[in-house]
């Protein structure tokens, strides 16, 4: 019993001490506030914005109230007149730390302009508080205290150079300084400086030697009264000769013109009589584009719901930067840490948020969206929105602008611009072919157009000649006439064989000319052996262009495939280059053999992830919007770059085809065809792609089969397939056509070729002109 007591005594002092332990368990203490760097930068950004709204505002008012006033006085004695910069200065910070989430948007000052900024704000303290002094005769404290000069900041710093350098050796300290914080905070060194300001020199120089020889000299009067008459021939201005100015060529005088005779706002060059061809002048061509407008509060409140968004489904993001471009936003978002359900800190997959692709097009009400997993050389990763306007591109703009300039090269191409907004230039010779895919309408004609356009703004007949291939009879027939095409646009496809054959002739004859001289490509031969050596002849760049691959390839797929293949290959250092475009980007017509050719390649909007596959080995191509928004792949890169493309009018193409042809005035509308002159330099060409045969037949290789059968005194399906290369379709629809004709006899028992009727065949190859 004594035991079970003693049990149940310390069960109940253990509930005791439980119960105690319970009464004594301390409060739970209210969570801390803890604030993130980023938000500790945003409020100190908005305080230091109030401080110099505040001090701007106390600086312009009388009543500046108890706490202002002792400020502003402080402010007053330590900058002196400097203390109306001194809010800017403030508010600048201010804003910037604001609004620092904008990416590349907001421009970043670099470390050597802050430094000359600096620099150039205490150059201008110690500056004027010298001549006030002088002015006024008080000592440099004095104006300090009163708040007048450069106040107390300087004052101490001029104190300071006048008892370490002395007075000339401060008045030399001052011009350093100053030259230093110019070239800090502008980036313009002395020299550069130097030579700016020789220029201007020059150049109001020669402003007033120009005003001076164009001031009239007023002959002397007589000595004997004149009459009226004579005073007005003796004032009259000497008439003057109107001139013209060419794009590269000096001032040309033109024959004055009768008043009936419409004066043109541009003259041909070779309306002028001279010798050789002008590129145009682009202000003559092409319109200039509009600028671009920024919602910045769209932007924030589509960057705000992404973060949102992306947060609640578990995958939480910050928005770091945002570019703008003419057809869609791209939002770079780095991926943030998560806690597992151990407790362990762990980051957001990248394959996480590109799988929450349409969730976040849903949140965002957008059409479609795309992911860029990463952007190359940055740490973040892109989600690309609609615009709701798309913007215009300019050729012009992209010609104009500083990219096109740093671009050394005759064959530069203006594609767009990026998903920045900036303009994007490349070289086609670097390519050095390009292969162009999309469905129909996504804004591959534009294109094509646009490298058109490009290429005959810059380079004349005797530097670029063009061979164009247009099955669809619609879209480059409009350059038909231009002295840059090596023949007629080719719309017949069955025309097509003969011109690659061509091409590849022309290529194996200019290696042969560059071995004998020892050259190494078209570069080297026209700039080294050309001046050296009166025989020979500058090589133009041959550009091919190919409106619908598809068409070929139905129709002889393995000589198309041959042929280009071939060219892709070897033609680069000959300077020809391939610019060839399908609607239908199916594995029978951008074949694999092709595409390991065609290491540059755009693709437009496609219909599925099939096709973006076949032209880009990779997906993205179906999400596009359309109506120029592209994917382009450089040969150096391994991610596709996004452009909106360039966009060339009807009516400037009208202008740059009317030029070449000859026309006089480029901004009045065509009334009547115009000749088509001689273009000044024409490469050998096959009549075959110039002129019709003499008889029309059913089929345009029945001349060679003909030519084929009476040599081998047999005919057969097989023959003309390995003689002429071409499918068995089209061999055996020729054999059934010289059946109908009498020349080939029936089909013989056992496989055994068919006889040839000679006489017959020797005829009909006479009524062709001997083909």
């Amino acid at each position: 019993m004594a035991k079970k007591k003693s049990s149940r005594s310390r069960s109940k002092k253990g509930k005791r001490r439980t119960s105690s332990k319970k009464k004594k368990k301390k409060q739970p203490r209210l969570p801390s506030i803890q604030l993130s760097r980023d938000a500790q930068l945003d409020i100190l950004g908005y305080g230091m914005l109030t401080v110099a709204a505040l001090t701007i505002l106390a600086l312009l008012s009388v009543q500046r109230g108890a706490l202002l006033g002792p400020w502003v006085a402080l402010l007053t004695r330590i900058f002196g007149w400097g203390v109306y910069v001194v809010p800017f200065f403030i508010g600048a910070i201010g804003l910037y730390l604001v609004l620092r989430h904008f990416g590349d948007r907001i421009p970043r000052p670099q470390p050597e302009q802050i430094v000359g900024i600096v620099l150039l704000f205490l150059n201008i303290l110690v500056t004027i508080h010298f001549p006030l002094m002088w002015m006024t005769g008080l000592d440099a404290q004095q104006l300090a205290e009163e708040g007048r000069g450069g106040g107390t900041l300087g004052a101490g710093m001029g104190n300071l150079l006048v008892r370490g350098l002395g007075g000339p050796g401060t008045a030399l300290a001052l011009l350093a300084l100053w030259t230093l914080s110019v070239f800090f905070t502008f980036g313009v060194s002395p020299a550069e400086m130097a030579r700016e300001l020789a220029k201007l020199v020059e150049r109001l120089t020669a402003q007033i030697r120009a005003t001076r020889i164009q001031r009239p000299i007023q002959p002397p009067l007589p000595s004997a009264s004149p009459t009226q008459a004579d005073l007005d021939e003796a004032y009259a201005p000497a008439p003057e000769e109107p001139v013209i100015r060419g794009p590269q060529t000096d001032v040309v005088p033109v024959r004055p013109r009768p008043d009936t005779e419409p004066v043109s706002e541009y003259v041909h060059p070779r309306v002028l009589g001279e010798q050789s061809w002008q590129p145009p002048a682009l202000d003559a061509i092409l319109e200039p584009g509009d600028t671009q407008d920024l919602d910045q509060e769209m932007m924030r409140q589509q960057a705000r719901i992404i973060e949102e968004t992306l947060t609640s489904l578990g995958a939480p993001v910050k928005v770091k930067e945002v570019n703008q471009g003419p057809a869609i936003t791209q939002f770079g978002v780095e991926p943030l840490h998560t806690t597992n359900k151990r407790g362990k800190q762990t980051r957001v997959k990248v394959s996480k948020i590109a799988s929450l692709a349409d969730d976040v097009a849903l949140a965002l009400s957008a059409k479609t969206i795309r992911i860029q997993t990463p952007i190359p050389r940055k740490g973040l990763i892109g989600i690309e929105i609609p615009n709701q306007d798309i913007s215009l591109v300019a050729l012009r703009d992209i010609i104009e602008s500083e990219s096109w300039q740093r671009t050394q090269s005759n064959l530069r191409l203006g594609l767009g611009q990026d998903v920045s907004g900036m303009p994007f230039v490349t070289d086609l010779t670097a390519m050095p072919h390009l292969l162009i895919a999309g469905a129909t309408g996504s804004g591959k004609s534009v294109c094509i157009n646009a490298i058109l356009a490009a290429l005959l703004l810059q380079n004349t007949p005797a530097d670029l000649r063009l061979l164009m291939v247009d099955p669809k009879r619609v879209e480059l027939t409009q350059y038909g006439g231009i002295p840059h095409l090596l023949a007629p646009v080719i719309v017949d496809v069955e025309r097509v064989p003969g011109a690659l054959n061509w091409l590849l002739r022309e290529m194996d004859g200019r290696y042969r000319k560059f071995a004998n001289v020892s050259a190494r490509d078209i570069d080297y031969y026209n700039e080294q052996v050309v001046p050296d050596n009166p025989e020979a002849k500058l090589m133009p760049y041959i550009v091919v262009v190919v409106d619908e691959l598809a068409d070929l390839m139905m129709l002889s797929p393995q000589e198309t495939e041959r042929s280009i293949c071939r060219l892709a290959q070897m033609a680069r250092a000959t300077g020809i280059h391939l610019i060839i475009a399908t609607q239908r980007p199916s594995v029978d017509v951008v074949t694999g053999l092709i595409k390991a050719n065609f290491s540059a390649r755009i693709a437009f909007a496609v219909a599925s992830t099939v096709d973006s596959r076949v032209i880009l080995d990779s997906p993205g191509a179906e999400r596009l919007l359309g109506r120029g928004d592209m994917l382009f792949v450089p040969p150096d890169a391994a991610e596709p770059i996004r452009l909106q493309g360039a966009y060339v009018a009807d009516e400037e193409l009208r202008r740059l085809v009317r030029y070449w042809k000859g026309g006089r005035d480029l901004r009045e509308p065509e009334r009547a065809p115009t000749p088509q002159p001689s273009p000044p330099v024409q490469l050998p060409l096959q009549e075959q792609l110039v002129a019709a045969p003499a008889v029309e037949f059913e089929d345009d290789l029945l001349p060679d089969a003909l030519s084929i059968l009476l040599a081998e005194n047999r005919a057969s399906i097989s023959l003309l397939q390995r003689r002429l290369r071409i499918g068995y379709t089209r061999s055996a629809r020729i054999i059934d056509l010289l059946a109908e004709k009498g020349i080939v006899g029936p089909s013989q028992p056992g496989g055994k070729a068919r006889e040839v009727n000679r006489a017959q065949a020797q005829a009909l190859l006479q009524q062709a002109g001997g083909r």
